[in-house]
């Protein structure tokens, strides 16, 4: 068996949860040893998390933006979808019918193909 069938990736998985938390820990003991005062700190961090704050909105607006156009793409696709159907019922119809005619007999609705 290969690593990657085996337990590999959840030992992956919990090898990121680990560093996640040392990464949380070292800065917390970061903050604790800063040579810097307390309310200095606080202000550089409080600055730091509204710059966060601002780039998760203007992230979350793109994302947004990025969605409203896939469904605009998903709707354009739907609706050629739909065109290209009736275009080829057209000619399905065209084609028997013109058929029908040459044999002298039969109407395209008696000869029409069921659709797959």
């Amino acid at each position: 068996m290969s690593e990657r069938e085996g337990g590999a990736d959840s030992a992956g998985g919990a090898g990121f949860g680990g560093f996640l938390l040392g990464l949380a820990v070292g800065a917390a003991i970061g903050f604790l040893f800063a040579p810097e005062a307390g309310s200095g700190s606080r202000r550089r961090l409080a600055g730091k998390l509204r710059e966060l704050r601002d780039l998760a909105a203007d992230k979350a607006g793109q994302l947004g933006e990025l969605v409203d156009e896939a469904r605009a793409d998903a709707e354009a696709v739907s609706v050629a979808r739909a065109e290209m159907k009736r275009r080829v019922l057209d000619a399905r119809r065209r084609r028997h019918a013109i058929g029908a005619a040459r044999r002298g007999g039969a109407t395209a609705e008696e000869e029409d193909e069921p659709l797959a």
